[in-house]
């Protein structure tokens, strides 16, 4: 089996151009896959079945391997089988008919409007540095953009006075997003003070600029957006995409259109975007739960006594 291993191993190298991390990754999966097969009795992987597929991942799953681990397993096992099929190594893909293991989604994380607020109010605006940084989270939250895409604006790509900026995204894929009129505001003052300052005489086609004149970077988006959390007070873990997630959460939460929502984040299915339907209804839930009286969490708020005169 260690030599069909290796035969795959150089396949996916060569011809799939796997990184080093995924080969290595497949590499391991199939190793204790083939130690499954020999437990069972079977020292041919070529004549595996669908029932030694499967049994390997119920095996997976005994030993706490997660949902996600065991789809990657899976993976490798998928393109194994079929690297076999294809060089006539093996009649049929044991694989062929088993559906991946999927885990639970988990709802996405997301601040409250207040959290919102004191976020967007930590930046010194007295400062050039401030002002972009301002400039920079207003803009964020206002269309729900990916760090990428919020750092690869360029200055062609936003249109204050029609109110809109062009975002690309995955597959270089172009959507025009609305700005609020909060956002158009920082972006103005950035654009008018601060940005001038900081470019000195330099030139950039980077909307968002740092000090020494280039694009700003995920890295140091994430670096920033974490900075003013601790100082707004924001204890729970934060990132950018944790804005993303606030401003369709919020969007939603007050009734707004499910597919207008998923045009303005770029997702390619509206499937995608009915996750935020999932938040709103446990938020609704809680919401019910914590006030009405007849819900089986409810407890009643003490009343104040009224003290004599």
């Amino acid at each position: 089996m260690e030599g069909l291993l290796d035969a795959f191993i150089a396949f996916i190298r060569a011809e799939r151009g796997l990184s080093g991390k995924t080969v290595d990754a497949y590499a391991a999966d199939l190793t204790v896959y083939f130690e499954d097969l020999r437990a069972r009795g079977l020292d041919d992987v070529t004549r595996a079945k669908q029932e030694d597929v499967s049994a390997h991942l119920v095996a997976l799953g005994k030993r706490g391997v997660g949902k996600r681990s065991q789809a990657r397993h899976l993976a490798a096992l998928r393109g194994f089988h079929r690297f076999l099929v294809a060089e006539r190594m093996a009649d049929k893909d044991p694989t062929e008919d088993l559906d991946t293991p999927r885990s639970a989604k988990k709802l996405p994380s997301f601040l409250t409007l207040e959290e919102v607020e004191q976020l967007l109010g930590s930046p010194d605006e007295r400062t050039s540095t401030g002002l972009r940084d301002k400039a920079m989270l207003e803009v964020l939250y206002a269309t729900g953009l990916r760090v990428s895409e919020l750092c690869g604006l360029g200055l062609n790509d936003i249109q204050l006075t029609a109110g809109y900026l062009v975002a690309k995204g995955k597959g270089a894929k172009e959507r025009l997003v609305p700005l609020g009129s909060v956002a158009i505001e920082k972006v103005q003052a950035y654009l008018g003070l601060s940005r001038p300052a900081l470019l000195g005489k330099r030139q950039s086609k980077a909307l968002f600029v740092t000090p020494r004149g280039g694009g700003f970077t995920r890295q140091g988006f994430w670096k920033l957006i974490k900075r003013y959390a601790l100082k707004a007070g924001i204890l729970k873990p934060i990132s950018p995409h944790k804005l993303r997630h606030s401003f369709a959460t919020h969007l939603v939460e007050r009734g707004a259109d499910l597919r207008a929502v998923q045009q303005m984040l770029g997702h390619a299915d509206l499937a995608t975007t009915q996750i935020y339907t999932h938040v709103n209804s446990a938020r609704l839930r809680s919401v019910y739960d914590e006030f009405h009286p007849r819900s089986d969490v409810f407890v009643p708020k003490p009343k104040k006594r009224k003290t004599g005169t």
